[in-house]
């Protein structure tokens, strides 16, 4: 079923399409909510919640620019309102610390073989107040004045929740690739 089809029956709201449309991108929104989640189960609630805000907004979908973009922007969204509405989840203002020291000329040759879903699974092990910023920051290309705004936070605390991020991965796959050297 050609995808223009598919929405449109799901806007007159009918089942098997939205079924359809679930199955064809359930896969790569759930990798996105995984990245966000503490766990599966999570993840999965973040998948149905956000399915379901996609089936009752898809009327507003106006058929400009990528349809994947606009159902994984509403992913997005939705985990970004759940962290909201959880203070556990809320990042502390940072911009009172110190920021992390950086090296210059740093060795890149130690981390050329490393694998995408390494990486990936190196991202998920950040604390959850980093994860949060760098995933919309390096994976979702959202701005600091963005991230700043749908997280309640100043851009000073994106920022540097961002560098902290950035070093805590470098630190992290240092250790785990000198681990794998020895």
């Amino acid at each position: 079923m050609e995808l223009q089809k598919i929405i449109e029956e799901c806007v007159e709201g009918k089942r098997e399409a939205q079924r359809v449309l679930y199955e064809k991108f359930a896969p790569r929104m759930f990798a996105v909510c995984l990245r966000y989640a503490k766990n599966r189960t999570d993840a999965e609630d973040f998948l149905h919640d956000g399915f379901i805000k996609i089936f009752e907004n898809i009327d507003q979908f106006k058929h400009k620019g990528s349809f994947e973009g606009w159902i994984r922007r509403i992913m997005v969204n939705n985990i970004l309102e759940y962290f909201r509405k959880n203070s556990k989840y809320h990042l502390e203002d940072e911009t009172h610390l110190p920021p992390m020291p950086t090296e210059e000329n740093e060795e890149q040759s130690e981390f050329e073989d490393i694998k995408y879903s390494e990486i990936l699974k190196w991202i998920d092990q950040l604390p959850e107040r980093y994860k949060m910023v760098f995933n919309l920051y390096v994976i979702e290309n959202y701005s600091h004045n963005e991230i700043a705004k749908e997280m309640g936070i100043s851009v000073g605390t994106s920022k540097s929740n961002l560098s902290r991020a950035r070093q805590w991965l470098k630190d992290y796959i240092s250790k785990e690739v000198k681990s794998i050297a020895i």
